[in-house]
């Protein structure tokens, strides 16, 4: 009675969160696509606009596959763990963060591990008298 009153409501909050990550992507994207629209339709400022949309949508995309991450892992917790179980969420998981990864890439143009070239300066030299 107890565990079966748990799993449901265990089973209701993934459906919240999935709901959530969902909401995070749909809502993101437009509210992306609302501050660029503007911008993208004078001529001046149409390529700054569409990197910013670009990185802004990615962001969104992101931070909304985060989310449905922990769902999975919610609702790998509720079932009884079976090898078949924890092996669907492990590929899951993986797909996902691959996908993460890869959109990270887009958004920043470089590989994680070599962002630090982004906002590293090179001191410079003084000057000799």
């Amino acid at each position: 009675m107890i565990a079966t009153r748990f799993e449901d409501i265990t089973s209701d909050v993934v459906l919240v969160v999935e709901a959530v990550g969902a909401a995070i992507m749909v809502l993101g994207g437009g509210a992306a696509l609302v501050v660029a629209l503007p911008r993208i339709l004078r001529a001046a400022t149409r390529q700054s606009a569409y990197e910013e949309l670009r990185r802004n949508l990615g962001q969104a995309i992101l931070l909304g596959l985060e989310v449905l991450i922990v769902a999975d892992i919610i609702r790998t917790i509720i079932v009884e763990p079976t090898v078949e179980s924890v092996g669907v969420l492990g590929a899951i998981v993986v797909i996902r963060i691959l996908l993460s990864f890869s959109l990270d890439v887009e958004i920043d143009g470089v590989w994680p591990w070599a962002r630090w070239r982004l906002t590293h300066v090179e001191p410079k030299e003084p000057p000799i008298d």
